[in-house]
């Protein structure tokens, strides 16, 4: 299959996840493994490690924590309660209590406290809404917008209001620890409201110097709100539309996306869209029109990635579903075009930028099959990925993190590579690589853009070869 430019990740569940299984993902466009951690263990989750590191050392892989979230107390009856509209509703303090029909607890201590009276709750992604009618000491008075059944653990979530919460849940502290462990290459946190959120992990990080990158997963008001300073203090951004469009109405949700996408190309940073993507394909081997539309919308709109849930961890055509989704990045990517104005806003090496910026733009006007670069950070492959280059942009990587990070940036795909010392020996060794690899054939003419040829980082040459 020819190579797409948009990135694949796909969520794999321990019970399926055989070598195999994650062999035929990659070979159909899989680029990043997602594990989720509320649905997992460690000892699963380590499965799921250790099969992919034996189908490929460049594939990436990602793991969400549960992050600041609010669900209800598991109930005394398994099978929950249902509730008429207009039925009155009590919710109280008490994270170790169960509850009981029409008396609800959530996990939250402070839960009562936080929200006021005229407030709406939503249950289970909300299909059940709570209007909160009065607040008294200790208790939330309540009444059913609607009619339906109200089971234990469903989430929680309150429009516009901020819940008092802890960055981290105690599981969440277990995973990172295990995430640095493994070896892991990002942790997409859950619900960032702000960097206060990504400060927490990035402490248990920085106490183990690990190389583990930030994703922050947007799912809230106030994560659109502090969206600039969010940027600032992680890898990347997830517009995670599921809990999003609970909390905001869905008809703002495309905008919301376009804006966030918008924010993180002007901050160079890669973004995800994510959530129900092939949402179909979890039961049926063809996607939907509607469907089909919403992935290429993402590509149009320039994102770096999308994302496969249900469909891959637990879907009847996951293979279908990778490769549906690769046929549609490789149709969207024709019609995307690289900016004429190849503009360049809160860049941190402006050397590399501006080779990055030069080097592309020469591409426009000559017949460059490919662009190389080598990195030992990956942010010279960042600065070309967001200029958008029609031709492929393959990086020769120092350390074999920078490679799967880099798994998750648009158009760029990485190779292990030694230093050389000289750039004659970086020239050579990588189009050696690369034409025994099938990229390059010998008259190709080749955009070369580095200069790490030793412990130092940055590019600071460019030049265009044709292959011998």
């Amino acid at each position: 299959m020819e190579a797409k430019k948009t990135k694949i990740i796909c969520t794999i569940s321990d019970l399926n996840c055989d070598i195999d299984f994650i062999r035929e993902l990659y070979e159909n466009g899989m680029n990043v493994v997602r594990i989720n951690s509320a649905h997992a263990t460690l000892e699963g989750a380590q499965k799921i490690v250790d099969n992919v590191r034996a189908v490929s050392d460049r594939i990436a892989i990602l793991i969400d924590t549960k992050g600041p979230e609010v669900r209800l107390t598991p109930m005394a009856n398994a099978v929950g309660f249902a509730v008429k509209e207009g039925d009155i509703i009590e919710i109280k303090d008490g994270p170790e209590c169960l509850s009981i029909s029409k008396v609800l607890y959530t996990n939250c201590p402070t839960f009562v406290n936080d929200v006021p009276a005229g407030a709406s709750i939503l249950i289970d992604d909300g299909s059940i809404e709570l209007y909160v009618t009065a607040k008294e000491e200790s208790r939330l008075v309540c009444m059913a917008m609607n009619s339906g059944p109200i089971k234990g653990r469903k989430s929680v979530n309150v429009p516009g209001v901020h819940i008092s919460l802890p960055a981290l849940t105690e599981k969440d502290k277990v995973f990172v620890n295990w995430a640095i462990d493994a070896d892991i290459d990002f942790i997409a946190h859950s619900f960032v409201r702000n960097k206060e959120d990504l400060l927490e992990v990035q402490e248990i990080l920085d106490s183990r110097k690990s190389h583990i990158k930030i994703i922050s997963k947007i799912e809230n008001q106030q994560g659109i709100d502090n969206i600039d300073e969010i940027l600032s203090h992680c890898y990347g951004v997830m517009i995670a539309r599921g809990d999003l469009g609970v909390e905001i109405a869905a008809e703002k949700i495309p905008q919301i996306q376009k804006k966030l996408i918008q924010r993180c190309r002007a901050r160079k940073k890669p973004v995800i869209v994510a959530t129900q993507m092939l949402h179909s394909m979890i039961e049926n081997p063809r996607p939907t029109r509607a469907e089909v539309s919403d992935v290429a919308n993402a590509i149009q709109q320039s994102t770096d990635a999308i994302m496969l849930s249900g469909e891959t961890a637990s879907g009847k055509y996951p293979i279908e579903a990778v490769r549906a989704m690769s046929r549609i990045a490789l149709d969207t990517e024709e019609s995307i075009l690289t900016p004429p104005d190849l503009d360049l806003v809160n860049v941190t090496k402006p050397i590399a930028a501006v080779l990055a910026r030069s080097l592309v733009a020469a591409t426009l006007k000559l017949p460059v099959k490919a662009i190389i670069f080598d990195t030992w950070s990956g942010r010279t492959g960042r600065y070309l990925a967001e200029f958008r280059p029609k031709v492929p942009i393959y990086a020769m990587c120092y350390r074999g993190f920078t490679m799967r990070e880099l798994a998750l940036t648009f158009d760029i795909y990485g190779y292990p590579f030694e230093v050389t010392g000289t750039k004659e020996g970086f020239v050579e060794n990588s189009l050696k690589i690369l034409m025994a690899d099938g990229k390059l054939e010998s008259g190709d003419l080749v955009g070369f853009v580095g200069g790490s040829f030793n412990d130092e980082l940055g590019a600071t040459y460019m030049e265009f070869k044709y292959v011998p």
